[in-house]
């Protein structure tokens, strides 16, 4: 990493180079450490902002941020669902390294009690920032694990790594939380549960009827044992619902459960007063914060104020409703005289959920004219986010840059921004945007990025810098369900392997630079590059394997399956049930 090491040298002298080629009202960034505002929404669509093209719906302070900033065209996730995407923001590096991702399907986290999350060996900018006396905040979701061992131990949790304070949801906004048609987990358990108890009820009635008749010759006891079983499961399965709000849908205030399960009419005024008060109290810096909005996963909540107010339902009623906040927020460091002093930062963890859709009904995002969506490895639609980075009198506002980027680029960007290093000790995937924000330079240090779905490569993207071109290679797309649809409607999300997926050999080429749709797949017969780019790529797939090494797979079977021992539970297990909120406030 040593040749990727931007030193604050460097940067001085870039700077000021800049300067003196073409004055800009940028000031020196020699000493000058900001304080860093990371603004993150959940499943949020490129296509569903301004100032990345729509026009019916009003998101007018994000848009502001691009006005009064640099917005980055392709920018880029490490992965296309939550966990994976967020673990990489968070340390610079692809999932894959870190050990989260499966290869069994388990695409993230799937409760708040299993041992899996980010590994204690990972680094984040928010351990390097802290040693760099930085105050460190995390609001909102997390999404990364919590205990290992026990319902106490904390091993994942955001305090263990580098974040002073955290306040939000340990575990995801989810459709179960309310009960929703659109359903994560309650409607397969109750269907499972529901299925075993016929199966056991069909069986005790066969068994009873012979013994009753003479024609088997059984004990009543195994009977009697199936039938209790049989009653067991169906009052699991009536109560599933209510278990998964109690076990995953709650918040947290450090180490304490402050509500469990959530009163969601009030998630957003606690959010806000949480972030007010952590900026008001470290207004002397310097801060981080990492606002990990809840918006706009299903169930959408929003409030009362937004509901009815846009022209795309309670969809976009949540994502105008999301960018109040961002208002807020804004309004809130302007208030204590931050807003030149801070670099504020907005982002998507992954692209919008094409499948989260009931009838005529769609709750989840758009992805502009970008194919494919949440889930999608390789799709643009799954991974091309919204980047915008603002920082008054430093960067210039209205710069708009097209080189692709990637949300691994954030880590060493603030780390070098607030002094830090870079570790040495491990392969990094991110670079440090400054120069390119600046316009010091031209290019990311970005020539390829790697797309992966889970564990399994899908697609290459490669940037041929010495013409321009930005070539995408797919190795594995998904099957689109029903055939042509452009996502898997009926399931989740499209998966990554197996019967669903197709393997392309000779891979799929498309051209992204008069292509961004990929709706034009090019051949060796239309395509006189065809072989050379994927030689190309192929050489640089290999290259990038050589630097990946084992590690345990944080959300493979074992440590992804829900373990009572490690549930959160603010009274005794299963009475979890409690509201401190007003006692905090």
């Amino acid at each position: 990493m040593l040749d990727r090491e931007h030193s604050w040298n460097w940067l001085s002298v870039a700077l000021c180079i800049l300067l003196a080629l073409k004055p800009s009202g940028c000031k020196d960034l020699s000493g000058s450490r900001p304080n860093i505002l990371l603004l993150m929404a959940d499943d949020l669509g490129i296509g569903d902002i301004g100032c990345y093209g729509n026009n019916t719906i009003r998101t007018p302070n994000i848009d502001r941020l691009a006005e009064d900033g640099v917005k980055l065209t392709q920018h880029i996730a490490a992965a296309p669902v939550c966990t994976p995407s967020r673990a990489a923001f968070l340390t610079g590096r692809y999932p894959l390294r870190s050990g989260m991702v499966s290869s069994g399907g388990n695409r993230v986290l799937q409760w708040a009690a299993v041992s899996g999350g980010l590994p204690k060996s990972e680094t984040t900018f928010a351990k390097i920032l802290k040693d760099e006396d930085y105050t460190t905040g995390l609001i909102g979701k997390w999404h990364l694990g919590l205990n290992c061992e026990s319902s106490s131990d904390h091993c994942h949790h955001p305090l263990n790594h580098g974040f002073d304070h955290f306040y939000g949801m340990p575990f995801s906004m989810m459709g179960d939380c309310l009960y929703w048609d659109i359903s994560e987990k309650r409607a397969g358990l109750e269907r499972k549960f529901n299925f075993c108890a016929q199966i056991l009820a069909l069986a005790i009635l066969t068994l009873a009827t012979g013994k009753l008749t003479g024609l088997v010759s059984v004990p009543w006891m195994p009977v009697v044992w199936s039938a209790v079983v049989a009653v067991l499961l169906c009052t699991i399965s009536h109560f599933t619902g209510t278990l998964i709000v109690h076990a995953d849908c709650f918040l947290m205030r450090n180490h304490a459960i402050t509500e469990q399960p959530m009163l969601f009419q009030r998630t957003t005024s606690l959010i806000l007063k949480e972030a007010a008060s952590f900026i008001k109290r470290n207004k002397h810096g310097p801060f981080l914060l990492f606002v990990s909005f809840l918006h706009v996963h299903v169930p959408l909540i929003t409030t009362e104020e937004s509901l009815g107010k846009s022209l795309h339902g309670l969809y976009g009623d949540n994502v105008e409703d999301m960018d109040w906040m961002v208002g807020q927020i804004l309004d809130t460091l302007n208030e204590e005289g931050l807003t030149n002093s801070t670099l504020v930062y907005f982002t998507s963890d992954h692209g919008g959920s094409l499948e989260s859709q009931l009838g005529n009904h769609q709750y989840g995002g758009w992805n502009g004219l970008y194919k494919g969506g949440k889930g999608m490895g390789g799709w643009e639609g799954g991974i091309r986010v919204p980047g915008i980075f603002r920082w008054p009198g430093v960067l210039p506002a209205g710069r708009v840059i097209d080189e692709p980027t990637s949300l691994m680029d954030v880590f060493p960007t603030v780390v070098q921004l607030g002094g830090g290093q870079v570790p040495q000790d491990r392969v990094t995937d991110g670079w440090d945007l400054t120069p390119l924000l600046l316009g010091a330079t031209i290019h990311s240090g970005h020539e390829f990025l790697m797309h992966y779905c889970e564990g399994f490569l899908h697609a290459v993207r490669w940037h041929q810098r010495s013409t321009g071109t930005i070539w995408k290679v797919h190795f594995v797309t998904p099957k689109f369900h029903p055939e042509g649809a452009g996502a898997c409607y009926g399931r989740g999300v499209c998966p990554c392997s197996g019967a669903g997926v197709v393997h392309h050999d000779p891979p799929v080429l498309f051209n992204l630079s008069w292509d961004p749709s990929e709706a034009h797949p090019l051949t060796p017969a239309t395509e006189p590059l065809f072989y050379q780019v994927v030689e190309r790529v192929a050489q640089a797939v290999e290259e990038h394997q050589r630097t990946l090494t084992p590690s345990s797979l944080q959300l493979d079977a074992l440590n992804n399956i829900w373990r009572p021992w490690l549930q959160p539970c603010c009274d005794v297990f299963p009475l979890c049930w409690c509201d401190r909120e007003d006692h905090q406030q």
